[in-house]
């Protein structure tokens, strides 16, 4: 019986060896190759993402320098539109000041000149003088 048991063990050994062995080592192969590729794969698109995040951090780094510049430029621009609106409003309100010192002056001569009867006719004589003349 053992004998008979090892001839048909060695039997379906051989069968084995001829018939599935091959297509059981052929299949692994394969698959180990696809691993392969896939590890390949994986290994190429983790350095790509490497060099895309670079590139990235380069654009990121080019955007934040262009934005500090942008807001430098409009704190610069802000500034001296408020420095220029600044001068401007001091040199109004320093033409309104001289305006209003000149009109109370000349209100004040016109008074003096007009609270006299005497410079009052005067004044009225001038006047119709001119208006004769032209």
């Amino acid at each position: 019986m053992f004998i008979w048991q090892t001839i048909l063990f060695l039997g379906l050994l051989i069968l084995l060896r001829r018939f599935a062995w091959k297509p059981i080592l052929t299949a692994v192969n394969e698959r180990e190759q696809k691993i392969e590729g896939a590890l390949e794969g994986a290994k190429a698109a983790e350095a790509k993402m490497a060099e895309l995040k670079a590139e990235n951090e380069t654009l990121f780094k080019a955007a934040r320098e262009e934005r500090d510049n942008m807001l430098k430029e409009a704190r610069a621009a802000k500034e001296a539109i408020v420095l220029e609106a600044h001068d401007k409003a001091k040199k109004e309100g320093t033409r309104m000041i001289e305006d209003a010192k000149k009109s109370i002056e000349a209100e004040k001569i016109l008074k003096s000149e007009l609270s006299d009867k005497n410079k009052q006719q005067a004044l009225v004589d001038n006047l119709v003088e001119d208006v004769n003349l032209n």
